[in-house]
């Protein structure tokens, strides 16, 4: 079977990588393909032996898998560029979009006679890579669980009902991407007022299980490195919050905090992206300063 990877980020090439180490055969298109940012994704394919596509239509045209790992918003835009060469392949939506967004997709794919089945990722794909626990979901998803099964897949089917499986995500989402950027915020502003200490102390009385000094750490680590595409995965978790007829108060407040962390970024506030040591402090304190530095005084508070 020959299996097509449409975006080649973090997720595209863990999964290239993975496969390749099977002998499978893999292609590959993103759009950095067409643009300046070409060089280090075809230097990574030539050394994995990826073919490379130089378009959705050309990389999707006699795949019999083809899997979608681009940001949340291109969810649509991408299925619709796959949809005309798809055939009957079984196409893989990872993305980070809400059941509304693959609702839409699915039209697409299983419009023009494919077979598309809602992904899941329920964590991190780094430590885990291809074996991260997956849920499946849609009309389609158990023909393609003993497809994927053979080659490392860590799926499983959560329902023949499209959006179940993008739900459960999600759902999670607003509190593991809430709880992330409620310590950014929180501690940032603590240090500002000289509190931190007593803040932490107060949070290991009252959580004890958590090591919440470790916790924050990450969560500036995570959010600075990846907080664009944590904003864009928020942005469907209000979604699919407000289309079950709640307004996305936590969810949305958190989207915009990703997104206004990966601003900073953009402007240097944490360093060089990509340099060594960028967003690797072991003390959430030195990014906290950082913020605070370079901040207008009421962005954390307001």
């Amino acid at each position: 079977m020959h299996i097509t990877i449409i975006g080649y980020g973090e997720v595209g090439k863990i999964l290239a990588e993975d496969l390749r180490e099977q002998d499978q055969a893999v292609t590959a298109f993103d759009i950095k393909l067409l643009g300046e940012l070409a060089a280090p994704l075809r230097e990574h394919a030539t050394r994995h032996g990826v073919k490379l596509a130089a378009s959705h239509a050309e990389a999707v045209r006699g795949a019999g898998l083809v899997i979608s790992a681009v940001t949340a918003s291109q969810t649509g835009a991408v299925a619709q560029a796959c949809a005309p060469a798809i055939g009957q392949a079984f196409y893989l939506d990872f993305n980070s979009a809400s059941p509304g967004a693959k609702a839409e997709a699915a039209v697409h794919i299983d419009g023009a006679g494919g077979r598309y089945v809602e992904g899941a990722v329920m964590t991190l794909i780094g430590g885990y890579r291809i074996q991260v626990p997956l849920l499946l979901g849609g009309p389609h998803a158990a023909a393609l669980l003993p497809v994927i099964t053979p080659l490392g897949f860590a799926a499983k089917v959560a329902s023949g009902r499209l959006g179940v499986a993008s739900a459960t995500k999600l759902c999670r989402s607003v509190m593991i991407k809430g709880l992330e950027v409620m310590l950014i915020e929180s501690l940032t502003t603590a240090r500002h007022y000289g509190v931190e200490d007593a803040v932490i102390a107060s949070l290991d009385e009252t959580y004890p299980g958590v090591d919440w000094q470790k916790q924050a750490t990450y969560a500036f680590q995570r959010v600075i490195e990846h907080g664009r595409r944590r904003g864009e995965e928020m942005q469907e978790a209000a979604r699919t919050v407000r289309d079950a007829g709640l307004t996305p108060l936590s969810a949305a407040g958190t989207a915009q905090r990703d997104t206004w962390v990966a601003e900073q970024g953009d402007a240097g506030v944490f360093g060089t992206r990509g340099a060594p040591g960028f967003a690797r402090s072991e003390d959430w304190r030195q990014e906290a300063d950082r913020i605070l530095a370079s901040r207008v005084p009421k962005d954390l508070i307001t």
